[in-house]
């Protein structure tokens, strides 16, 4: 296996110009993304560094830009804000607290690509995605009104919703028309000069200018010192009493990048025409998260506008990816007394046009058309992500989607049920199997069970047999069936037995191996009679015409 996944230095001009343009995207919303965690802004560009750098150089996605996205910064804001309230009066230690959650997340992620779970996050069906990530969008949406106006970022959704009355009361009007610029710009720039220069670092450029030289004996609050220079380890810090909690945070956080990375390696592999290694992919995630958690940077995954815009720009290798991040390093040491001018209110412009393009507008628009059942799990897992926890709402998605699969999977068994007793045109028999049916007037009930059955189907097996009364034989055609488990194969020994104990003749028909397997665990062969236990049909036809014949006689 290569040490770094689809490296060559055949594009090296086009990973060079993308690699460049994708560092100056990420920059303002690096810087934001810090400011909005509660880390400070500098934990952003700590962020995009480590995570885009190792990222590229160990994932399975050779030209994704990978770094702080909008789901990972809602769910660290979160994480932060927790540990640090925890020691009001040492918030170091809380810190140093949250940024070991970071480091044992990256390490899970490392778990989850050995164990080879990412094909099964592949697996999260498209209404989950769709209502997460807009919920995703509407908690950063939230989040970003407040400084908007002017006021101070608060600790969550619903606390941001609940003080705006008092921020519309107190409003900034400078951080209000620095805040209205740059969402102006990053939403109405023309394409032309975004192909040029990226929207982002427009926003942030004119907003600071006109803050520096119209607005700066305002009231808008700005970044401040920022530090420069390399960060210093920061060593993993335990309170052992804490330590559920901490493994919790962190498998969040790494349940959260593997789905946010994973979704962006698929939009890469579209626009690339090429296929990412899932597991691979984690693993590189894994690295850079816990890397940028032992620097004090914030977590990331692999960021979807970053990500087109390298390939866009030429990008189609890791270089691109690594040196995205030696550009925000380079800019991390020696521009930090130019970045601490940035408004607040700008960023937050910034932030509130990254939330509009995480909600899943397309999917919003075919709400009418889209399945109910779909529209239900968007619509629950959006609402849930919002005010109650992002991944109670993922895993309550996942539920209902289960439970509408088996749904839809039950019907298809139940409808593969075919009962035969009298015979119509639309009976699928041969000539003399049709004329035992007309011998047998009704007294020979064959159930032709076809396709795998499973738990689902077991209750409407039952139900089905139970609709018929009036039949000496039952003949179970077990031809079609692939496989069964447990609860199906005990709702047919149940059939049997109940079928024996009123008297009823009982054949199986055409058992495959792994069936006839189950069905000797179970007990249901030693149940039926050894020559009612055939290979044809017509076979088990014929000798139940001749034991009704007998009956009768």
């Amino acid at each position: 296996m290569n040490l770094i996944n689809g490296l060559h230095f055949r594009n090296l001009r086009g990973d060079i110009y993308g690699g460049i343009t994708a560092g100056v995207v990420a920059l303002p919303l690096a810087l934001a993304m810090g400011v909005a965690s509660g880390a400070g802004p500098i934990a952003g560009m700590y962020g995009a560094i480590f995570v885009g750098f190792f990222a590229a150089l160990f994932g399975g996605t050779p030209a994704q830009v990978s770094g702080p996205t909008g789901p990972m910064t809602v769910v660290m804001a979160a994480i932060f804000t927790q540990y640090t309230a925890m020691f009001p009066d040492d918030p170091a230690r809380g810190a140093a607290l949250a940024f070991t959650v970071v480091m044992l997340g990256g390490l899970f992620q490392i778990l989850f690509g050995f164990l080879k779970i990412g094909k099964f996050i592949e697996l999260v069906p498209h209404p989950v995605v769709s209502g997460f990530m807009s919920g995703i969008g509407v908690i950063i949406i939230l989040l970003q009104l407040p400084p908007l106006l002017g006021y101070p970022t608060q600790a969550g959704p619903l606390a941001s919703a609940e003080v705006l009355p008092l921020a519309l009361d107190h409003i900034v009007f400078d951080a209000v028309i620095l805040g209205a610029i740059s969402l102006a710009i990053v939403l109405f720039l023309p394409k032309k000069i975004g192909r040029l220069v990226p929207s982002p670092l427009v926003a942030l450029i004119v907003g600071t200018l006109v803050y520096m030289l119209f607005l700066r004996s305002g009231n808008a609050s700005i970044l401040g010192q920022i530090p420069t220079g390399l960060p210093e380890p920061r060593m993993p810090t335990f309170e052992f009493t804490l330590l559920p909690m901490m493994l919790q945070s962190a498998l969040t956080l790494a349940a959260l990048g593997a789905i946010d990375s994973l979704l962006t390696s698929l939009v890469a592999d579209n626009i690339t025409r090429t296929y990412h290694k899932s597991d691979r992919e984690l693993i590189g995630q894994g690295i850079g998260n816990t890397i940028a958690g032992f620097f004090g940077g914030l977590p990331g995954a692999g960021a979807t506008m970053r990500t087109v815009v390298n390939v866009k720009s030429g990008g189609q290798t890791p270089l691109s990816g690594a040196l995205h991040s030696v550009v925000l390093l380079a800019i991390a040491l020696g521009a930090g007394s130019l970045a601490s001018n940035i408004p607040n209110a700008v960023l937050a412009g910034i932030l509130i046009k990254v939330g509009i393009d995480i909600i899943d507008w397309d999917y919003l628009k075919h709400l009418r058309h889209a399945p109910k059942a779909g529209v239900t799990m968007m619509l629950v897992v959006l609402v849930m992500t919002v005010f109650v926890d992002l991944i109670i709402a993922v895993a309550t998605g996942m539920v209902m989607a289960s439970m509408v699969f088996m749904k839809r999977h039950t019907d298809l068994q139940l409808q593969s049920i075919k009962t035969i007793r009298e015979v119509d045109e639309d009976t699928p028999l041969s000539p003399e199997e049709a004329e035992i049916f007309r011998a047998a007037q009704g007294r020979i009930l064959l159930v032709h069970l076809g396709g795998p059955m499973s738990f689902g189907a077991a209750k409407g097996m039952a139900r089905l047999l139970a609709q018929f009364d009036e039949y000496d034989s039952l003949i179970l055609e077990l031809t079609d069936m692939p496989q069964i488990d447990f609860t199906a194969s005990r709702a047919l020994f149940d059939m049997v037995t109940d079928a024996k104990s009123m008297g009823r003749e009982v054949f199986l028909v055409g058992t495959r191996k792994p069936v006839q397997d189950m069905l000797t665990k179970q007990g249901i062969i030693a149940e039926v009679p050894t020559g009612h236990r055939v290979e044809k049909r017509l076979a088990a036809l014929q000798e139940a015409l001749r034991l009704l014949r007998a009956k009768q006689a």
